[in-house]
């Protein structure tokens, strides 16, 4: 980090816990100013305008210059053109950090972009929030820098909240859900501080939990990966919620690697990489932040789920069949346990209907729920929804919750509550809940998918504490545009270098082909070799499956027509003569794409006619390690087929494995100037016998 990042760093934790705050603007501070005093800000607030002589019953300065001292934090709501100058007044003031409230920069075109380069560089080192966004509030010091009301309570610690949209982050302050906001800051335009500034900052700050992010699209990857490190390595969890599917790094229509890396599917490498549960919706971003924040990450993933319904057993069921939650069954002594307490009616498993025969009993159901969590379990959770204005049932509720809650202390189990519908976990519950330290959740399916995530984060971590390699993200030097596209024999023989199966081939002019192809052996394949043709297929220049040498000369012809029809400016000069591969269990497609925010991408995925057809393909970023490799195959659909479907033969899976591997080593060697690799079909033939590469495109490019 150079010296401005730093100094930016250091005034960054200026403007989220500030001792002074100066406002700059109109009329409009008058909601802005009252919120914060409201809010219980305790430090000076000092309005700015030439124009007012006070501004929410505050005296106003006239500028910059005439504060008392350089402010910690300050909040710009003027137009563009003199939010530039305000920000260049406050760096040289050596004020701390500004939220720029003010709109009209690269959002909205070529001429607000160029304004934004200007608020850039008149920033110097200070920390400026925006521009074009929300605000910032810290729920910890009573701090509110918002354009707008908002929602949430003052807390002693608790989840960090970043979002690029300030919409979003507004939104996230009105839930309902008992999330214990410490920091929420809508991060606008990130002209200057960008994800990753955020995050670093927040890893520091010891009331900080966990750290939920809206991420629209990362500016700096490396720098974002750095960030999520340290606040892991700070035991702050990382949640995020990924939208869009913006267009970064250099898109090639060469293959079929670009397209089946796509930017989502590299976000989510990236997030896999370095330990961040990834969620769908806002509502399981908050879910998910409130169980770790609350109850921490659970000690294993051995969870026993506790109804009073039937039904509520069953989704549970379902949904944790689809999560891949570990719901181990009940043991015998357990059972015969749990067979004398409840009535003969009941179905004793896991999860477990305790009914409404104990409903309302606090000691019998202590002793039921006891029976299941002294078993072999991590964590208990009730599923449970409370009445709307009906005490009785309100009160029975109660009782579980506070058995439930006994017994986990009692066996020393993480214990968790949901609602099956959000809406049925009142307040007075949920922080009741909290103050226990139990995780009250609302929604069955976002309760599950939270411990699953957290199960698997827990997981991860160790991996990553264990092995640095995981973390790595490669830096790669600039290209050109300028491309090279490497012929299928070239391209074959550097994989081969590096322990890439491919079959027995050789180079032969139209004249040799008879020869090459006795020497061979047949059948072979015949394909025009030079020059390169990245879409052999498409230009009709591939013949399969040639038994004899008069196929071979009939085949020879038809290529060098094809190409010609193709492409009437290509000539084909040289053949490239291959045995052809029988046998193959499945097709497979491995490819590596070069992005400039991610760097080196492996992709491995269904192979053949089936890239178009079922686009079943898994991205990991480079260096990799041969365990998520084969975590990752065995996530893909075409995994059942690899492994022997209906009576077929399995595949090779240790040959695949080290030939994806040899492929990542290759694309290391090269990583000065390679741009994509693409094997596809790398053919796996069954147990024993081995993979071949029977087509390759190899790109580089120039500095």
């Amino acid at each position: 980090m150079n010296d401005i990042a730093s100094r930016r760093q250091r005034n960054l934790k200026r403007l989220l816990s500030p001792r002074h705050v100066a406002f700059f603007g109109g009329q409009y501070l008058n909601e802005p100013i009252r919120l914060c005093r409201e809010a219980g800000f305790k430090g000076a607030i000092w309005p700015v305008n030439p124009k007012y002589k006070e501004l929410a019953g505050l005296p106003c300065f006239p500028s910059v210059e005439a504060l008392p001292e350089p402010p910690d934090a300050s909040f710009i709501a003027v137009p563009r053109e003199a939010a530039v100058e305000v920000t260049r007044a406050l760096a040289a003031r050596g004020a701390g950090g500004a939220i720029c409230y003010t709109a009209g920069f690269a959002e909205v075109g070529p001429e607000g972009a160029a304004l934004q380069q200007a608020l850039v560089e008149a920033s110097g080192d200070l920390a400026l929030v925006g521009p074009n966004c929300y605000g910032l509030i810290n729920y910890l010091d009573g701090l509110v820098l918002f354009a707008s009301g908002a929602g949430g309570k003052r807390v002693e610690g608790g989840v960090a909240f970043v979002g690029q949209s300030g919409n979003i982050a507004l939104t996230a302050t009105f839930n309902h859900r008992s999330v214990p906001f410490a920091y929420v800051i809508s991060a606008g335009n990130q002209a200057v501080l960008g994800i990753a500034d955020y995050v670093d900052a927040l890893a520091d700050d010891p009331r900080v939990s966990v750290i939920a992010l809206y991420v629209e699209g990362l500016t700096d990857v490396p720098a974002f990966a750095r960030a999520a490190l340290k606040a892991q390595a700070n035991n702050k969890p990382v949640v995020v919620l990924k939208v869009g599917n913006s267009a970064l790094g250099v898109k090639l229509a060469l293959s079929h690697t670009s397209s089946l890396a796509g930017d989502d599917n590299i976000y989510s490498a990236l997030f896999e990489r370095l330990g961040i549960i990834r969620v769908p919706t806002l509502p399981a971003l908050l879910e998910t932040a409130k169980l770790l924040a609350v109850a921490g990450h659970p000690p294993g993933d051995r969870l026993a789920v506790f109804t009073c319904s039937g039904g509520d057993g069953l989704m549970t069921a379902d949904e944790g069949a689809v999560l891949g939650l570990n719901l181990p069954e009940l043991s015998p002594a357990q059972v015969v346990s749990l067979r004398q307490q409840l009535p003969n009616f009941a179905s004793i498993s896991n999860p477990l209907d305790y009914n409404t025969a104990l409903w309302g009993r606090h000691d019998l159901l202590v002793h039921c729920f006891s029976t299941v969590l002294g078993g072999d379990y991590d964590a208990g959770m009730l599923a449970i929804d409370f009445p709307n204005d009906d005490e009785k049932s309100t009160n029975s509720c109660n009782i579980s919750v506070a058995a439930l809650t006994e017994a986990g202390k009692r066996h020393g189990r993480q214990v968790l509550v949901t609602s099956t519908l959000p809406e049925c976990l009142p307040e007075a519950a949920r922080e009741a809940m909290v103050r226990q330290g139990v995780a009250p959740m609302q929604g069955l399916g976002d309760a599950l998918r939270a411990f699953v995530g957290a199960n698997w984060q827990r997981r991860r971590h160790a991996e990553l504490r264990a092995d640095p390699l995981l973390a790595a993200i490669m830096s790669l030097p600039q290209l050109s545009d300028r491309r090279q596209v490497v012929g299928e024999w070239e391209a074959k023989q550097m994989l081969a270098a590096h322990g890439v199966p491919v079959p027995p081939a050789r180079l032969a002019a139209a004249s040799e082909l008879a020869g090459a192809a006795a020497a061979i052996g047949y059948p072979v394949v015949l394909k025009a070799a030079r020059p390169a043709i990245a879409h052999k297929t498409e230009a009709g220049a591939v013949a399969l499956n040639l038994r004899d040498e008069a196929h071979v000369r009939q085949a020879a012809d038809a290529i060098a027509q094809s190409v010609r029809r193709y492409d009437p400016a290509l000539a084909v000069e040289t053949f490239l003569v291959e045995r052809q591969v029988t046998g193959a269990v499945a097709e497979m497609i491995v490819g590596v794409k070069r992005d400039s925010q991610f760097g080196l991408v492996l992709v491995v995925g269904a192979g053949g006619i089936l890239v178009e057809m079922v686009a079943d393909s898994a991205a990991l970023i480079l260096p990799t390690t041969r365990d998520e490799v084969e975590g990752a195959i065995a996530g893909l659909k075409v995994a059942k087929l690899l492994a022997g479907y209906r009576g077929r033969p399995a595949g090779d899976m240790v040959a695949l494995v080290d030939a994806v591997m040899a492929a990542a080593a290759f694309a290391q060697a090269e990583a000065a100037r390679l741009v994509e690799l693409d094997i596809n079909p790398l053919l796996v033939l069954a147990n024993g016998q081995g993979v071949r590469a029977v087509d390759a495109l190899v790109v580089f490019g120039e500095p």
